[in-house]
């Protein structure tokens, strides 16, 4: 087999939380230009089918459901809509998230626990209804943050305990699963791209970024779907239980 057609995800169908801006966009965007079939899921689901246009665009085809991952019933319908429609599912990126910048003396309990319920928590209950569910083996890719490895300069501590779980659990489920499910289990670290997360942050905070980043400036989209793939392909049959920064070289030592 050439090396570029282990890339390839013709015959797959994909799950995406968060599918309704940003990088869930892009992640949708760049699976069906790999040649696969799209799940979308999101709170706000009337923007779904703007990305499920980018999908058609491709000439792959699209379901979408209204989907809080915080809610295990929500996940388990997502889940069951790809098999109902498709009759199967082979990768789940868990791309929902959110996001605060909250000194930690002033957090309420409130604050806190509802980054976790969405981030740390709802990765899990949509990564159990995979397994579940996916009786070919498959790929999980689970969305962390350079904050789960290192401070960002930002009050989140709410955001970065939450990330940080996100990379246990990610170990813990490639352990678990991999050989006994043929499901490998990773997760992406992006460090700073244009998002509804970042898109508040003051100029400052962006020109330190920059300043602490090796390649001295943001990523692009393009740049961490493409590393998505990766994951998510054949051409990486034996990777599991990694975590990956992409980053631009903000968190080497």
């Amino acid at each position: 087999m050439n090396v570029l057609d282990t890339f390839r995800l013709d015959g797959k169908v994909a799950v995406v939380t968060g599918a309704s801006s940003g990088l869930g966009v892009a992640f949708a965007q760049a699976l069906a230009q790999a040649g696969a079939d799209l799940v979308l899921g999101a709170r706000r689901v009337e923007r779904l089918p703007e990305t499920g246009a980018l999908v058609e665009a491709e000439n792959r085809n699209f379901v979408a459901l209204k989907t809080d991952v915080t809610k295990p019933e929500d996940c388990t319908a997502l889940i069951a809509l790809a098999i109902e429609r498709f009759g199967r599912v082979d990768i789940l990126v868990n791309n929902a998230g959110v996001g605060t910048a909250v000194p930690a003396t002033s957090e309420t309990p409130e604050q806190f626990r509802n980054v976790i319920d969405v981030n740390l928590m709802g990765s899990y209950w949509m990564a159990q209804a995979f397994a579940r569910a996916a009786k070919n083996g498959g790929a999980i890719v689970n969305i962390s943050s350079i904050l789960g490895m290192r401070p960002g300069g930002l009050p989140q501590a709410a955001y970065a305990s939450s990330k940080a779980g996100v990379i246990g659990l990610t170990r813990d489920l490639a352990a678990q699963w991999t050989a006994r499910k043929g499901i490998r289990v990773n997760a992406l670290a992006p460090g700073y791209f244009p998002s509804e997360m970042t898109d508040d942050l003051p100029d400052a905070t962006i020109d330190m970024v920059r300043t602490l980043t090796a390649a001295q400036r943001i990523g692009r989209a393009e740049e961490l779907a493409s590393t998505l793939i990766w994951l998510v392909s054949d051409a990486s049959s034996y990777v599991s239980g990694v975590t990956v920064p992409v980053d631009g070289g903000f968190v080497m030592p």
